[in-house]
């Protein structure tokens, strides 16, 4: 989905649920909807949301969340299966640097091939002198 949207009124995943805007829907449960996307990278391409609005991963409460994955899972199978895909990945964008346009938490289901030319090629780069450490040691700080 590439339409912006910040929640409230104006959420067009909650438009999508509530059947005010049409959707081609492939999964429904009492927790989460799933539907294909309307600009996909490949056909078969599908956005599983959580029914309440929650912003992403970063306020979703753990149970949702388990529901969610749990969705994503079954679903994941039956793209690859569907569209005789390769592979699939799983995105989620968090917040607008990581490229999150809809404010409502959505896991993308993307079909690969093994011929296709999406790439999710993520750079690398290196820790210095006791900068992993460092770093590793705030985050387990803040579990």
């Amino acid at each position: 989905m590439n339409a912006q949207s910040t929640g409230g009124t104006d959420n067009i995943f909650l438009k999508i649920i509530n059947k005010d805007i049409p959707s081609h829907a492939v999964y429904e449960n009492e927790h989460v909807y799933a539907f294909l996307d309307t600009r996909p990278v490949h056909h078969g391409h599908t956005l599983v949301v959580p029914k309440k609005k929650y912003r992403n991963i970063l306020d979703i409460p753990e149970g949702v969340w388990v529901e969610v994955a749990k969705a994503v899972r079954i679903i994941a199978r039956a793209v690859k299966e569907a569209v005789r895909a390769d592979g699939v990945n799983i995105i989620m964008n968090n917040e607008s640097a990581a490229h999150q346009v809809v404010f409502h938490a959505h896991v993308h289901i993307v079909p690969r091939f093994a011929d296709d030319t999406f790439r999710l090629t993520l750079p690398q780069g290196e820790y210095g002198e006791g900068e992993a450490n460092a770093v590793a040691e705030r985050i387990t700080q803040l579990l």
